[in-house]
């Protein structure tokens, strides 16, 4: 009875452990498909890291430029003129950055729609 114990035991974990070389091979075309599909992704997540670093100097040099205004060391005309400029900079940023990936928000409300369905 303890060798039939110990040789389902062992069937179990040689099956557990051979699974991975069970699964069926991907062909060309689908490899294919997966690495541009994974390449697209890595482009995203890139371009995405290089707008959120953009949005967070913009906001940087916005502070900047309000703590000159403050400190005098820049006029109203001047900081006027500089504030409304990195302003419509840094909101042309969010703007590409709200394009790239649709909201969370959006993809909530879609799940609560299949679930209605």
């Amino acid at each position: 009875m303890p060798y039939v114990i110990v040789f389902m035991l062992l069937v179990g974990v040689v099956l557990v452990v051979s699974s991975p070389l069970r699964r069926p091979l991907l062909s060309e075309e689908d490899a294919a498909d997966h690495a541009r599909a994974t390449r697209e992704v890595e482009d995203q997540a890139a371009e995405r890291i290089e707008l959120e670093a953009a949005r967070d100097a913009k906001y940087r040099e916005i502070r900047d430029a309000e703590l000159d205004h403050q400190t005098r060391k820049l006029s109203d005309a001047d900081y006027d003129a500089i504030d409304s400029t990195l302003r419509a900079e840094a909101i042309d940023l969010l703007r590409h950055l709200d394009a790239l990936e649709p909201s969370e928000d959006a993809t909530d409300s879609e799940d609560a729609e299949e679930i209605d369905e």
